[in-house]
């Protein structure tokens, strides 16, 4: 495929030709225990598996879920949070032939029920803790789930370790369905039977849920080539800066999210780089074994880099082994990203991508100095192009704001069962994002608004309508209207307007916490609650939001927040 770009980019900036012909994704791991087989490629709290360890599990758990009967066509769900079994499992399902379909084990039950039906995934991969598997355990035998396999950190972890830290596993329930042990599904000899692939762009590998521009679940079919473009667009970028097979990568972002998947295991594994993995972000954790481990490369989102300046050790944790820094999912606070390149003399480099780009957009230039204000010039082999916001259809000059769409090899095949969802996002030819903002003569991306109500908390895609919705069915409840307002450690957060219904009394902020707990997701909570008489409304009576927002911008202006 010759090159796609269309700018005009700053002097010294190349990438070549030629995109490489795609590869399954799943031989990316089968390469690299060739080249770095001995190498470690996962630390998890010190239990170590090199590239070759790493890739007999998955041959061996390959073969076990053939014997589920995956193959062409089928979805696997994986439900899992960042531990060994996700990296086995989620090359072991593309080795048998199957589709991976991430699941949030942050994810409220509703959801999680919603997106297993809509995904036709017919196994689920958990991990048996009191708070993930019970959730999955409850869907066993409806909405086509047939069979759970139910993993345990003790697999890799030694018991003692693991009840002292997290207590006794779950306990098991019967019913409907099958269940298997991760153990049991690995007792094998790893051959497994190779699939024949079709052509790698349309062949899909990942179902990724997300709220697109509307905030209704849709799974982004991703191809294989798909993920193939943005670990070849990743690796001509930051390759200087990366060394094959000597990186360690801390793995805090979790990888059943796409950056995640994309900039961080299949990176790391493209790249030969030892994945030093958290099963969840702690900053005490994160300061010890970057300075212990000699941590070469660390992404994460702003709450994360929020965390770790304003932690009191930082000062005295020896950073220096960090060479290579990345941040996204929202944007970085200018105060934050000075103080953390006051501590470590590096700027993390901010891009630009959605789920449906795998998340591949724009990036930063490696090694220079990030354009102020921008998300960086357009991807390798990626065109960036702005349209009008009233018709979608006439491209915008530089310097002008509109919708920001995106054409390459990184933009997904489209929405699982969902074809006018997909007709609407890719009018014109070119996938619209729902953001906007406008490019500068350069070629660099400025965002500056987003077309749709999403907010952005703690690098999470938080969507008003799914907590006004919730809300909706609290029976004191009249109206309700969801906002983001600012938020010093998440960048964004929900904050609720209510009216109630008359006689209702009003309610406290932790008591429709309680009332939303299995409803929605802890990051979409509200984290401020105000009742009114009446919302704002449209001319046409429907409840309006600019009243509220511009409200809460001059209040916070007035109070300097």
């Amino acid at each position: 495929m010759a090159h796609l770009w269309e700018k005009s980019y700053p002097a010294g900036i190349s990438w070549g030709e030629t995109l490489p012909a795609p590869v399954p994704v799943e031989s990316l791991l089968e390469s690299a225990a060739a080249q770095w087989g001995d190498k470690p490629a996962i630390d998890f709290y010190d239990r170590k598996l090199s590239f070759r360890e790493l890739h007999q599990l998955a041959a061996r758990a390959a073969k076990g879920f053939q014997a589920l009967g995956v193959g062409p066509g089928v979805h696997v769900g994986l439900h899992l949070p960042n531990t060994p079994h996700y990296a086995v499992c989620f090359f072991a399902v593309l080795m048998a032939g199957g589709r991976v379909v991430n699941f949030s084990p942050l994810a409220a039950p509703r959801e999680l029920k919603y997106q297993l039906a809509d995904s036709d995934a017919r196994i689920m991969v958990t991990l048996g803790l009191p708070v993930l598997y019970p959730q999955v355990a409850a869907l066993k035998g409806s909405a086509g789930l047939e069979t759970v396999v139910v993993c345990s950190l003790e697999d890799f972890l030694p018991a003692p370790a693991v009840r002292a830290v997290f207590g006794p596993p779950a306990e098991r329930v019967g019913g409907p369905g099958r269940e298997i042990d991760f153990a049991e599904l690995v007792a094998n000899d790893g051959a497994w039977r190779r699939r024949p692939h079709g052509p790698l762009d349309e062949e899909v590998a990942v179902l990724q849920y997300t709220g697109g521009t509307t905030g209704d679940p849709k799974g982004a079919m991703l191809t294989h080539a798909n993920f193939c473009a943005v670990v070849s667009a990743r690796n001509r970028w930051v390759g200087a800066a990366l060394q094959q097979g000597a990186d360690k990568t801390l793995v805090v972002l979790p990888l059943f999210h796409i950056f995640g998947l994309s900039f961080i295991l299949l990176l790391s594994i493209a790249t030969g780089s030892e994945m030093v993995m958290h099963i969840r972000f702690d900053a005490d954790r994160v300061l010890q074994d970057i300075a212990r481990k000699k941590i070469t490369i660390f992404a994460g989102v702003p709450t994360m880099y929020t965390a770790l300046v304003n932690h009191p050790a930082i000062g005295k944790t020896d950073l220096s082994s960090l060479s290579v820094c990345a941040s996204g999912g929202a944007p970085l606070p200018v105060e934050v990203l000075n103080r953390f390149k006051e501590l470590t003399g590096l700027t993390p480099s901010e891009g630009y991508g959605l789920t449906e780009t795998a998340p591949l957009g724009t990036m930063q230039v490696m090694g220079g100095t990030p354009r102020a204000g921008t998300v960086g010039l357009p991807a390798p082999h990626t065109i960036i192009e702005v349209v009008d916001i009233e018709t979608g259809m006439t491209l915008l000059p530089p310097g002008e704001k509109g919708e920001i769409c995106v054409r390459g090899p990184s933009v997904m095949k489209g929405y699982w069962k969902k074809p006018e969802a997909t007709a609407e996002a890719f009018r014109g030819g070119r996938f619209h994002t729902g953001d906007i903002g406008f490019i500068d003569r350069d070629g660099y991306v400025t965002l500056v608004d987003r077309k749709k109500d999403m907010i952005l908390s703690g690098g999470f895609n938080v969507f008003p309508r799914n907590i006004e919705e919730a809300i909706y069915e609290h029976p004191g409840v009249a109206e309700v209207t969801v906002i983001g307002v600012p938020d010093a450690y998440r960048g964004q957060s929900a904050k609720a307007f209510v009216a109630l219904k008359p006689g209702a009394a009003e309610f406290s902020l932790e008591e429709l916490k309680r009332f939303l707990a299995d409803k929605l997701a802890k990051y979409e909570m509200p984290t401020e609650l105000e009742f009114r008489p009446t919302l704002p409304k449209t001319p046409v009576g429907k409840l309006s939001k600019k009243e509220l927002i511009a409200e809460e911008l001059a209040k916070r202006g007035a109070a300097g927040a």
